[in-house]
């Protein structure tokens, strides 16, 4: 059985930094590509970061570029988000996702992923 566990969400200030982690169980991550979501009150789900199945490719999306970081540590199942500069608008619940990938692509489409945590709080104070 597969299972996707984001961690790692909490409160921060704004200005601030959290990193949030996803461990993914019952897979191996090699040849999953990986992506972060989130979806904050009344809105839709949106693409946050995506990594490539050997992390050699990342894709943000623009409200987070030069914020955020994707990274992942495919001998220990884990994909991270670096967060730094958090503002208030990152408010959000955040989701891990996984899919087989055959290609070393990221991929953003949020319908292309299989596998998906069940999500993780992250609060910021303005």
């Amino acid at each position: 059985q597969v299972q996707v566990v984001e961690s790692g969400g909490g409160f921060a200030q704004a200005g601030g930094s959290l990193r949030l982690s996803c461990v993914a169980s019952g897979l191996t991550l090699t040849r999953n590509a990986m992506g972060w979501f989130r979806q904050a009150p009344t809105k839709v789900r949106e693409f946050v970061a995506a990594v490539s199945w050997s992390g050699g490719s990342t894709v943000y999306a623009d409200s987070v570029k030069g914020r955020f970081t994707i990274s992942r540590d495919n001998a220990k199942n884990t994909v991270f988000l670096e967060m730094n500069s958090l503002r208030a608008e990152d408010t959000a619940v955040y989701y891990c996702a996984s899919r087989y990938s055959g290609s070393d692509s990221p991929v953003a489409r949020d319908s292309a992923y299989v596998y998906w945590g069940q999500g993780t709080q992250v609060t910021v104070s303005s």
